[in-house]
């Protein structure tokens, strides 16, 4: 990781108090106007991807702001991550030709560094076996292309074990239709590519079928594979009459894909705003965005700079007296392309401890966004409902309470607090908060998973503005809270470092 200096201009009783206001002071950074307005700018940036122009605009973006808030020693972490370029996409049965996106990332050299690969002039013909929602264990796939529907297997209610608290004044937390829809982030896509891979398929087509009508599904880059063969997302409605062809044309396709995967610059921006001690807590998103990105996540780094400028202004005042811990301001890359910032930073800030600052807590925000469903028709529709909130914490019963308490003084509607102490068994928990996680950090992370997150329906209609100021005061309260708390005992489980 490069560091580059950026120059840019126990009490378990809850008690409730009376919901907050979004209105605030013309010059409070926590206002809804103010915030919004930063959701905008990044959505007119994208789209944000890693290595891109956009990417490096949004960069600089963030770090100008936070030297307009005040903050100190407001730098870059860089690191080397690939972009992932796709071009001559198609999928043919016979003489049709299928609407079709490229999976993200597919189409790679084994070693996932930089590679240029083609099917070239005449495709990859091969003939199709279509295993549906079933597996690719027990099938002949090798010299084939696997066609399959891709399972999103995380639903809300699968949460719900590990609920705490929730507060849903609006009573749609119970709602079957909500419950039951899944997130786009858990997917089963890793396992069945996999084990196409393995048993020697030339490529694959992931039928959307738990999605809206839409292709345009930006799939995460899965780290733990190199998915070596081209791959195709088709909608729901399209699958439907490439099946039918298939039947038709003796169960064979062509699929044309070619990729360039180049190295590229990822730069993780970082501001400090020091406090009587090093003990630091850490405030993160991601900036970085494979479409206009304006719920994933521009409101997490929207949240972040207001955050960085509520702090900014009061340490501005005359006859300010420091925090007793430093904070932290981050915003990442590489969200979408392996995470090597996240890893980066946790080797050097937390691992080695290669600087100052010693990280004690971490505040984690991404996706405030309204609830959307898909229709009977296919098409999304986006609701006036929040959608619902999980906020991941493994703190003190104290600060458990604490937390509670301030979703519902601050209105922070559909929100559930969840216990991710038995995730450190298994090593992660599915937000960006993750591998500081990992790294022992006691974490407040907070996400939703809402249907468009990776698609380019992730435009500036579907924040939901009126949580941007709950959201960003439920920050501030919790902050302000941890700042008090005893270093070594802000974990449920006590620090020894």
């Amino acid at each position: 990781m490069r560091c580059v200096v950026v120059t840019l201009a126990a009490s378990m009783t809850l008690t409730v108090a009376g919901h907050a206001s979004v209105n605030a002071a013309p010059d409070d950074p926590l206002r809804t106007t103010r915030i919004a307005q930063t959701v905008r700018d990044l959505v007119d940036i994208a789209p944000r991807a890693t290595g891109s122009p956009g990417g490096a605009q949004a960069a600089s973006y963030v770090a100008h702001r936070f030297r307009q808030a005040g903050l100190s020693d407001v730098h870059y972490e860089e690191v080397t991550s690939y972009d992932w370029t796709p071009s001559n996409a198609a999928l043919r049965v016979g003489d049709t030709r299928f609407d079709v996106f490229p999976v993200a990332h597919s189409f790679i050299g084994a070693d996932a560094r930089a590679s240029y690969r083609t099917t070239g002039r005449g495709g990859r013909s091969a003939p199709v076996v279509d295993i549906g929602k079933g597996r690719v264990q027990g099938r002949d796939v090798r010299g084939k292309i696997v066609l399959f529907d891709l399972n999103f297997t995380l639903p809300t209610a699968a949460l719900l074990a590990l609920a705490e608290y929730i507060h849903d004044p609006d009573n749609t937390r119970f709602d079957p239709e909500v419950m039951l829809a899944a997130n786009p982030y858990v997917t089963s896509l890793e396992s069945t590519v996999r084990a196409a891979i393995a048993g020697g398929a030339v490529g694959f087509v992931g039928v959307l079928a738990d999605y809206f009508d839409s292709n345009r599904y930006h799939n995460e880059y899965y780290r733990r594979l190199a998915i070596t063969i081209p791959g195709m997302w088709v909608t729901a409605r399209e699958g439907a009459r490439l099946r039918q062809s298939l039947a038709r044309n003796g169960h064979r396709a062509r699929l044309d894909l070619t990729v360039n995967r180049r190295a590229v610059t990822g730069r993780t921006v970082v501001g400090m705003l020091p406090g009587r001690t090093r003990d630091t807590v850490m405030v993160q998103s991601h900036h970085d965005s494979v479409s206009a990105g304006a719920v994933e996540d521009g409101t997490g780094t929207a949240e972040v700079i207001a955050l960085a400028e509520h702090y900014g202004r009061l340490a501005a005042r005359p006859g300010y007296r420091p925090r007793q811990k430093s904070l932290m301001f981050v915003t990442f890359d590489t969200h979408f392309t392996g995470y090597q910032s996240h890893q980066a930073f946790v080797r050097k800030y937390i691992e080695n401890r290669s600087t100052p600052w010693r990280i004690v807590a971490n505040a984690t925000i991404e996706h405030i966004g309204r609830h959307a469903r898909r229709a009977r028709d296919g098409r999304l529709i986006t609701t006036n409902l929040p959608e619902p909130k999980g906020i991941f914490e493994n703190l003190n019963l104290d600060l458990k309470v604490a937390l509670a308490q301030s979703l519902v003084r601050n209105n922070v509607r559909a929100a559930t607090l969840l216990n991710a102490t038995p995730a450190q068994l298994i090593g992660g928990i599915p937000t960006d908060a993750s591998f500081v996680f990992g790294a022992g950090v006691p974490i407040v992370s907070f996400i939703s998973g809402p249907r468009y997150m990776y698609d380019d329906a992730d435009t500036f209609d579907k924040v939901d503005v009126s949580q941007l100021v709950p959201v960003a005061r439920f920050y501030r309260d919790t902050l302000d809270r941890l700042d008090r708390e005893p270093s070594a005992g802000i974990g449920l489980i006590p620090a020894r470092r």
